[in-house]
């Protein structure tokens, strides 16, 4: 019989009677810092940075250079050429009573009928019920004077026409004629707080008023490469801007134009989940290698 009065025997004897424990306990050593390298990375890779969210920065790159917030930022604002399926709204006044009532038919009977559906919210967009489209064509025809081509005028070019058409049946400075466009409108698709097809009662919306009336972005958006797709006589092309930079200010794309279509894309953190910050990173995380050393731990038993 083996003398157990001998402790150096019993290192021996207990490897003999779990010849694997050594073996189990280096494949969770390593199991356990696999798992603590993935943590690192995936809190590195997956918490959103505030310099990805907050808009107008001094990015500095070589090709824009940093603005001093104390040098003016002056618009670059193109002006706009009508086109097919604009709205416009117009209006014209003379000093004659029946030409007026004629003129401004198509007006009245519009407001009759919203009063008739119940009121102007009932009626719809006000600029729809009592403005003009411009057809297929780039016509818009109004009451009296006949069909006008608009398309590719500008309003100040689109007022100074209808005038020359009005002159016909007025003499000179017995007229008025306004021209504006039916407010700005445009679509707002992806990550925003409250997507869908937008109409700006003004003559100008800036990209961040039109991010404003969508309900901001949120913080799954990618603000540095929000896809504006824009239409041109010649047809749509599609543009990247970043909202991050404040150089933004001083480009074509400030100003958002009718039937702009302005598309938030998420960032790769949506792929993983909805873990948009350190807390809610850490909690599936953390529940997630629990999950997976339970596993492992029931694997080696």
């Amino acid at each position: 019989m083996r003398d157990f009065n001998n402790y150096s025997e019993i290192p021996k004897i207990k490897s003999k009677l779990h010849p694997n424990s050594k073996i189990q306990k280096d494949q969770m050593r390593w199991t356990y810092k696999i798992l603590f390298f993935s943590v690192l990375v995936a809190l590195a890779s997956s918490c959103i940075s505030n310099e990805r969210i907050i808009y107008m920065q001094e990015l500095g790159d070589q090709s824009n250079p940093v603005i001093s917030s104390s040098e003016n930022l002056p618009y670059s604002f193109e002006e706009y050429y009508l086109q097919k399926f604009d709205i416009v709204d117009i209006n014209i006044t003379t000093t004659s009573a029946e030409i007026n009532e004629l003129l401004n038919v198509a007006t009245i009977t519009s407001q009759n009928n919203m009063m008739m559906g119940g009121g102007g919210q009932a009626g719809g967009d006000v600029f729809f019920m009592n403005g003009y489209t411009i057809d297929e064509f780039g016509k818009v025809e109004l009451p009296l004077i006949g069909e006008v081509l608009l398309d590719g005028l500008t309003t100040i070019e689109a007022k100074k026409l209808i005038e020359n058409e009005v002159k016909r049946y007025v003499n000179e400075d017995e007229y008025f004629v306004r021209i504006r466009l039916g407010g700005i409108r445009f679509s707002a698709l992806g990550e925003f707080n409250n997507p869908g097809k937008i109409t700006v009662l003004q003559n100008r919306v800036t990209i961040f008023e039109a991010i404003a009336a969508a309900s901001d972005l949120n913080i799954l958006a990618k603000r540095n490469e929000l896809i504006v797709v824009r239409q041109y006589p010649e047809g749509s092309k599609i543009h990247k801007i970043n909202l991050n930079d404040k150089n933004l200010l001083t480009s074509d794309f400030y100003f958002v134009r009718p039937n702009d279509i302005l598309y938030a894309e998420p960032l790769k953190v949506r792929e993983i989940g909805n873990a948009t910050n350190f807390i809610q990173t850490l909690t599936l995380l953390t529940t997630t290698i629990t999950a997976v050393a339970l596993i492992l731990t029931l694997a080696t038993n």
